[in-house]
């Protein structure tokens, strides 16, 4: 094979397998559908589909070596590409367009849970189903679980888990790619079990809490009902407000860093409240919610005690939500419980994102803590000798420098991309600027809920859609992976 088309065989070849495996995950929706009587023709046209394709890639193109540049573009074609037939049961069970449908997979995929449906409950349960199933494989990366079962464990691999799952690797548990990742799968599916179980027991049904739990961990935030988490308040359930305490908890759970699950599983409990990430983390939580109900009652000018205990819990859930990057909901943030300077918190705390390693999206809490001690240090260097040195430290340990510049990088193509898209939203609809920046900041960030109407959402042009689309998908895989997919000379790499 002539050296430049190696990469593009490589790529296809890996996809290949990959389609194979997202065939055998729709048999899920269809066994499902089968016992309750609805449509399999959802699922069994891009079940087939993808079988087909991921053969035929298998056998038109060949294996080579994996190296770095082959591992991110085998990331950026693989979320884009399986996300197309991911998507076909959403344009088939509504009649929606393919934009549509790939809009919402890409939304359930990245884990951003930006829908356009208006009327979930009409949905197929299967496609409920599958739709939250795509959120709990999206939420540790599609390509974690993938990966493992399909390729051996390399340097270049670990890379690509680092650039699909927000750096996992920065302090892994064994040297073992494989045996790292069974791990963290581990303690994600222990997660979501004790939650089905714990809402279970509170009162949601079987189906109802399945579908939760698999939002919840994966910090997707898709539910099966319109009104979200406020669902269960409106329907009359006698233990909304323990569903609601129990996902907010399961919400930070999934914001945190999966590696410090481990090490509390592990009895390695002071590390955990030695790390710096995860103290900025309760902090930003804390100090949000603390000022959101004090400008909530500033601005209402009534504290009514008998209220204490609703406000709080619809406060502390709201903010964990959007800092997890979640997007469930018991109070809408479009509305007067949240005035001016708390809708700007919440903005804030989009941007921002939970923890690196975890299933949450946003810059996320280290790097923004590295930024600040970075201008910290810029202050501290104009009192002190030219010659001097000054490192950033985290956790006692100097952090690399290349990861600063890496950080930094990251985070001025993370702004240029939201007021890119911000302008292309102005531009193509009526949205006023400020709801433009936060249906921008939602898809970057992968978070959900913006300042508009979902069904504003639904009618928007498809230029905007795609724009979304775009940042959803380099949001979640860290801009690098998709950027790098324009980029000629990285396909004649070998």
């Amino acid at each position: 094979m002539v050296r430049k088309y190696r990469t593009l065989s490589t790529v296809f070849h890996n996809l290949g397998k990959l389609l194979i495996l997202e065939g055998i995950f729709f048999l899920i929706p269809v066994f499902y559908a089968l016992m309750i009587n609805e449509k399999v023709s959802y699922f069994i046209i891009p079940l087939s589909l993808s079988l087909i394709f991921g053969i035929l890639f298998i056998f038109l193109f060949k294996e080579n070596n994996i190296y770095f540049i082959e591992s991110l573009l085998i990331c950026g074609v693989s979320w884009i590409i399986l996300a197309i037939f991911a998507g076909l049961p959403f344009s088939m069970a509504e009649g929606k367009s393919f934009v549509d449908g790939y809009f919402e997979a890409v939304s359930g995929l990245t884990t951003t849970g930006i829908t356009i449906f208006t009327n979930i409950e009409a949905l197929p349960k299967s496609v409920i189903l599958w739709r939250s199933m795509i959120q709990w494989f999206g939420g540790l990366g599609i390509l974690t679980l993938f990966l493992a079962i399909t390729f051996k464990s390399n340097n270049a691999y670990f890379r690509l888990f680092s650039a699909e799952s927000h750096k996992i690797d920065s302090s892994r548990p064994t040297p073992s790619i494989y045996k790292t990742v069974i791990i963290l799968w581990s303690i994600y599916g222990l997660f979501t079990a004790i939650e089905i179980v714990l809402l279970k027991i509170f009162g949601m049904n079987f189906f109802d809490a399945i579908n939760h739990s698999l939002t919840t961990l994966s910090t997707g935030g898709f539910s099966p009902y319109d009104a979200s988490i406020q669902h269960f308040k409106n329907a009359g359930y006698h233990y909304y407000r323990e569903i609601e305490y129990i996902i907010t908890f399961f919400m930070f759970l999934g914001g945190v860093n999966f590696l410090l699950h481990y090490k509390i599983l592990v009895g390695n409990i002071k590390d955990v409240f030695h790390d710096i990430e995860f103290r900025v983390f309760l902090f930003i939580i804390g100090v949000s919610a603390f000022l959101i109900l004090l400008n909530h009652y500033l601005t209402i000018h009534s504290f009514n005690l008998a209220k204490l205990e609703s406000d709080f819990r619809h406060t502390i859930f709201t903010v964990v939500s959007i800092s997890t990057t979640t997007g469930f909901g018991t109070v809408d943030i479009n509305s007067t419980f949240f005035p001016a300077m708390a809708k700007q918190i919440i903005l804030i705390l989009m941007l921002i994102g939970g923890s690196v390693g975890s299933t949450a999206g946003g810059i996320k809490v280290l790097r923004i803590t590295v930024l600040y001690k970075l201008f910290k240090k810029q202050i501290q260097r104009l009192r002190l000798p030219k010659k001097a040195i000054s490192k950033v430290i985290i956790n006692k340990g100097v952090f690399p420098e290349s990861e600063v510049l890496r950080i930094t990088g990251l985070f001025f193509g993370w702004m240029l991309i939201i007021f890119i898209g911000a302008m292309i939203t102005a531009a193509f609809s009526d949205l006023n600027a400020w709801q433009s920046f936060s249906g921008m900041f939602s898809a970057v960030g992968n978070i959900g809920p913006f300042y508009f109407s979902v069904e504003k959402m639904s009618t928007l042009p498809d230029i905007i859609k795609l724009t979304y689309v775009f940042g959803m998908l380099a949001g979640r895989l860290e801009i690098l992976p998709i950027i790098l997919l324009f980029n000629l000379k990285a396909w004649k790499t070998s």
